[in-house]
This record gives structure tokens, sequence and C-alpha cells, in this order.
């Protein structure tokens, strides 16, 4: 089983480039079916999710041809199937994407129901509700979500809670329905706007975007296109806090910076400085730093995606910090790997009490989830001593060549699969 081995203590310093956005490509890749003509989509980013959606695709009959890492052409013509029974699928929360995207192309669709990191429930009751609205059948049996609809036909549809998939999957569905649908109470993440430029592209009618309605006039059809993902949020935001947990000078290339506002704005109130230009962000972390307060929000707040990051920054904080989780209940679960290290940390619910303390010490670790798992390595780099982090496999489902890129700003990491290459490692950097 591959973990990461790490020495820490070195302030990272450099430049890094970020790759496509995660949760843009998934949506987009899903919706890359909804016509029969060829799409090309670049800047997809070479992880465990898109691989694993792509390859769901290809098994219905989708033409997935990939031009190196992170280009490919599409072509869903020829789709034998509305059923996907890829069991990988089950690993990954992105595969009710295709239930949207089939549904709105095909009136039918029957997909595993999705897994991904365990970070709490995610409900997909305002994702049935927006396709019974828009005159589907839905079913949840067997493991499966069966939607099918003799036509679909607009709606003004209210959002109970704010949840980016339901806003996305309606989205897609109500692109192909007759008539005009609202979408009030939507998600305004980047990656919605973001998926709705792509299907306009292909010929959509979608305004509102980035708001709180979202206004859809269905076509008949959609064609081809030829789009670029934006860059990745969430890993442009773990790299600036890397700079501020190891006490280091990164830059951080190809960001749209004003969807880093949130995280800029907490990383000046610790203590950073944030000099921004207009595709790069560099963050300096030379003073110690100071404690606050965190809120995850939907965007434009907080990102819950950051939590994990910004807990391990505060840990090393002086003063007492407060972080509120309401998004997921169980974003908390990274916290005892993180007492192992030497935190003081105290759990009550949805809020994480942080007394700040002035350095972690190595341990064995594990990545619970994919954010938590990728937090726990900045931890490491920031500790005195060796450190080991099991379940790397939760990470490489968001991150691409995560420890390459740390490398670059100085790291000392590595992958291993033994005790021994534990020890070469240990001798190596010792």
């Amino acid at each position: 089983m591959e973990q990461y081995a790490i020495k820490g203590g070195n302030p990272l310093v450099g430049e890094v480039e970020i790759g496509g956005a995660k949760n843009a490509a998934l949506p987009i890749l899903a919706a890359s079916l909804m016509t029969d003509e060829t799409v090309f989509i670049e800047n997809i980013p070479d992880v465990r999710d898109t691989n694993v959606l792509m390859s769901a695709m290809q098994d219905i009959g989708v033409m997935m041809k990939k031009e190196g890492r992170h280009k490919a052409t599409i072509n869903a013509a020829n789709i034998n199937t509305t059923v996907v029974t890829n069991d990988k699928l089950k690993k990954i929360r992105a595969s009710y994407y295709l239930v949207g995207a089939l549904l709105g192309k095909y009136k039918e669709a029957d997909v595993v129901l999705p897994g991904g990191c365990d970070i709490g429930s995610r409900a997909i009751d305002q994702h049935i509700k927006g396709f019974e609205a828009l005159g589907a059948e839905v079913k949840i049996e067997f493991g499966r979500i069966r939607a099918k609809a003799e036509h679909l036909r607009g709606n003004h549809i209210y959002m109970d809670v704010v949840s980016v998939g339901a806003t996305i999957n309606v989205m897609m569905a109500a692109t192909l329905a007759e008539g005009k649908t609202i979408i009030e109470n939507a998600a305004k993440e980047p990656h919605v706007v973001d998926l709705a430029n792509f299907l306009n592209s292909m010929g959509a009618n979608i305004r509102g975007a980035g708001t709180d309605v979202i206004r859809i006039q269905g076509v008949q059809r959609l064609h081809g296109s030829e789009y670029m993902i934006i860059p990745d949020q969430i890993e442009a935001g773990t790299f600036m806090f890397a700079a501020a947990i190891t006490k280091g000078d990164v830059t951080v290339k190809n960001v749209i910076t004003k969807h880093l506002e949130s995280i800029t704005s907490k990383l000046l109130e610790i203590g950073c400085e944030v000099k921004e230009e207009d595709d790069c962000v560099r963050v300096v972390a030379s003073k110690p730093l100071k404690h606050t307060q965190v809120k995850t929000l939907p965007y434009p707040g907080f990102p819950t995606d950051m939590q994990p990051q910004i807990t391990v920054a505060l840990a090393l904080s002086q003063g007492t910090s407060i972080v509120t989780e309401s998004i997921f209940e169980n974003r908390f679960k990274y916290v005892d790997e993180l007492i192992r290290m030497g935190a003081n940390i105290k759990v009550e619910g949805n809020v994480a009490v942080i007394n700040g303390m002035k350095k972690y010490t190595g341990a064995s670790i594990s990545a619970p989830d994919l954010r938590a798992g990728a937090a726990l390595v900045l931890a490491a780099l920031a500790a005195e001593g060796y450190s080991t982090v099991d379940d790397i496999r939760y990470i490489e489902r968001g991150y691409e060549d995560f420890h390459i890129k740390l490398q670059g700003l100085g790291a000392q990491i590595d992958l291993i699969e033994t005790e021994r290459d534990f020890q070469k490692f240990k001798l190596k950097t010792g």
C-alpha cells in the first residue's frame, strides 16, 4: 500500500502551477454526453475521480480519446445504454451527474448511487425534487438511482437548501426540457458557473449562473464545442495555506484570484502577506500566525473543502481560534490525527476550539478523506522529524502529482511502499 514519507521542517518556497478544477471537470465531462457531436475539453485534471468517470462513460459507449494527460476528445453519438453499472463509480460523488445528463438527453437514467469521502451525509433529496418537478419519476432501489420521464417540462424549482450537486444536476436535465426552468436558491460556486458556460457553448440557454436564481430556456439539441476548464480553487487554496503552515513563500500560478477571495481574506487575517497579480497569487508567511474565527459557508463564503487546511494553520497560531463547520457533520475526523502530532484541539459537535502551539511533531497518520488528507500532509511538512501518511488514495482522488508539486517547492516527501523504503528515505534525508 502506497504512503507518503515526509521529513518536516523545511519552509516551502517557489512557484507551483495549478491544474483544472476537479469539481468543474466532473459535471462538464458528464454534460459532454448530452450531444451527439464531438466535444473537445482542455485542462482536465489527471486525478482518480475524473479517470473513473471517463471510464464509466466509455463503458456505455462514449468515445473518449485522451490527448496527453489533460485534453480529451469526446463523442457520445453511440451510447448503447442508459444503465451505468461501473462499480468504481461507487467510490466517487460525481456519479450522480450522469443522471442529470442522461435524463436530459434520453429521458431516462439508471446509475449506481455515489460514494466519495465519508465526511457526512450528502442527501440527494434536492436532486430528486428537481427531477420530479421537471416531470421525471425517480426511484432509489438496489443501491441505484433510477429516473424516467415521458417528457421533461420546465418548472419553477426552489431548492430547500443550497446544494451544488442538485443545482448542477437539475440545470443539466432542464437544458433539454421543454419550456423555461427557474432554479431559486441555487448554488453560486465557480464550478456551477463553469458548467453553465460549457453548456451555453454547446447551444444551451442558461442565464444567472453565479447568482441564486438561474433561468434556463430549454433547447431541442446541443452541438459540439471546444472548452477549457477553470483552474482549481481548492488546489490553489491548499498551496496558499502550505506557505502559511510551513512559514514559506509560495507563488501559486494559473488561478482566478476572484475565486480565492475568502481564502485570501483569512490568510491576511492570520498575518500572512498576500500579493495578487492577474493570474497568480503569492503568499509569504514571515511573521507568527494570529488566531481567528472561521465558519464554512456556501460560495462566496469560506469553502468547506478548505476547512482542514485552515485548521492545520490555526493550530500553529498564537491564541485561541474557533472553526465552525456548517456544511458537513463529519468533517473533523482528521483532528485525532493532528492531536497525535501535538495539536491542542477540542471538537464539540460542529465546532473546533483550537489553542495554538509552536510546532507539530512527526507521527504515523492516516488520511480520512481527500481534503483532510492533503491538510495532514501539510502538517507533516511543518512538523519536527519524520511522518508517514497512509490512505493516500483519498488524496489522489483530487490532487494531481501532489507530492511532486510539493517536492518542487522544496518539500522532503516521497512515495513509499515498505518499511525498508522508509528507512531509505530517512538515510537520504537525514
